[in-house]
């Protein structure tokens, strides 16, 4: 097989910081060659000419819910890997809250069997409890063993904390993550939108900030007890951010979180202009929770973005606002909300999104992603960073999202995974 290049692009590698221009020879699945641009002449074989484009590893998400088994009406681990494909995204990590739930090792080899028959890498979480009910630790050992790429019950907080501890010690152990889905339901009545001003309009009870940041600190707390790498997921609240930053000053590292794009990018103030839309939990929250999470994200108290992508059928957000699941889709969306929030404002230098999108993740989650070396892995995104987005012809199932429409900078021109161009798809 000869080597096909990508000519002439502006190369990104955030895990060793090289930037410039380069030319990057692929052969097979692997990465064989970094040259200077100048350097690559003559005779090249499937050639992409990169010129005027950013080459970056691909994305990395490790939070996305393609809810299969269960719920294959909203989406599927086929569709979902084609909008990742789309967003630029070559490895993905399945949340476990399907039905039913993957905390045994039969359902768990079904889902992975069923994202290596995908264009890009579909690896997957397990739960942390039997059932997603708080009650009883899963098999934590043996589903490390079979392929789990961490635990998690995203979707359902874990009340009880001597079961919090047991799971931190059991994970520490395995050196796998065990990532939170921190909202207190005694603090909420109505979830999905802010207790505030959204709330107020739609006159119900809504979702306090104390719901994440009491459960937040509990678990970070543990972390720093145990010494398990834990992730807060979905990150929405100033105190919140504040809590992971004072743990990681304090020499914590193995205390980690996320940010969703539409955490950083929208407040309650959308809630009540999109409805249903951009309901979604935890809910959008004040602008000074939204600033806060933007400082976290620049000086790297928050490691990750990732889009708690969550496909919800039409009819199912069509439902009155109490009674509309919560969620939106993400993967086509994520990194044109990354420039055009993030870089084009001046809060992130492109380098700065490419670490949080692809190599922090990567390196939280253990992953053998997110870096552009000879030999590495030839996993990468080629995007126009000044290219025009406006979305609204979605790979996914689901169209649930406030960002139809908008105008965004920053345009996907190829995904290639494992030496294969994945994006833009086989007509």
């Amino acid at each position: 097989m000869k080597v096909m290049w990508i000519r002439n692009g502006y190369m990104i590698d955030p895990a060793s910081g090289r930037e410039g221009y380069y030319d990057i020879g692929i052969e097979n699945d692997r990465i064989v060659k970094i040259v200077e641009s100048s350097q690559c002449k003559g005779e090249l074989c499937g050639e992409i000419d990169a010129t005027g484009l950013v080459v970056a590893p691909g994305l990395v998400d490790v939070h996305v819910h393609f809810r299969e088994p269960g719920f294959t009406y909203k989406e599927d681990i086929q569709t979902g890997a084609r909008a990742a494909a789309k967003g630029g995204f070559t490895t993905v990590v399945m949340m476990a809250n399907t039905k039913p739930s993957i905390d045994n090792k039969q359902t768990l080899a079904e889902v992975l069997e069923k994202g290596k028959n995908t264009d890009i890498n579909v690896i997957s979480c397990v739960n942390v409890t039997k059932g997603m009910r708080g009650q009883e630790l899963v098999e934590m050992e043996e589903l490390s063993a079979a392929g789990a790429v961490g635990f998690t019950d995203d979707g359902v907080p874990i009340l009880r904390e001597e079961i919090v501890r047991e799971a931190m010690n059991r994970a520490k152990k395995l050196g796998k993550p065990i990532s939170f889905h921190e909202e207190d339901p005694q603090y909420i009545e109505n979830n999905g939108i802010n207790r505030g001003k959204a709330s107020a309009h739609y006159g119900i009870g809504g979702s306090p900030r104390e719901a994440e940041y009491t459960l937040s600190g509990r678990d970070i707390e543990l972390a720093k007890e145990t010494g398990a790498d834990i992730d807060i997921q979905h990150i929405s609240t100033k105190e919140a951010v504040e809590l992971v930053r004072q743990a990681r000053q304090a020499g914590y590292t193995n205390v980690h979180a996320e940010a969703t794009p539409h955490h950083f990018t929208l407040t309650e103030e959308a809630a009540i202009r999109y409805g249903t839309n951009a309901k979604m939990n935890p809910p959008l929250r004040e602008e000074a929770d939204r600033l806060a999470i933007i400082q976290g994200l620049k000086d790297g108290t928050i490691e990750m973005i990732a889009t708690d992508h969550a496909p919800h059928s039409k009819e199912e957000k069509d439902k009155p606002i109490t009674q509309a699941p919560s969620g939106i889709i993400g993967l086509e969306t994520a990194l044109a909300l990354g420039i055009t929030e993030l870089v084009e404002k001046g809060y992130l230098s492109m380098a700065e999104l490419m670490e949080r999108m692809s190599t922090g993740p990567a390196r939280v989650y253990h992953l053998d992603a997110g870096y552009l070396t000879e030999g590495g892995p030839a996993d990468l995104v080629i995007f126009d960073p000044k290219g025009e987005l406006i979305p609204g012809e979605y790979a996914s199932k689901a169209g649930n999202t406030p960002f139809t429409g908008w105008h965004l900078k920053g345009k996907v021109k190829y995904t290639i995974c494992g030496g294969k161009v994945v994006y833009p798809f086989e007509s």
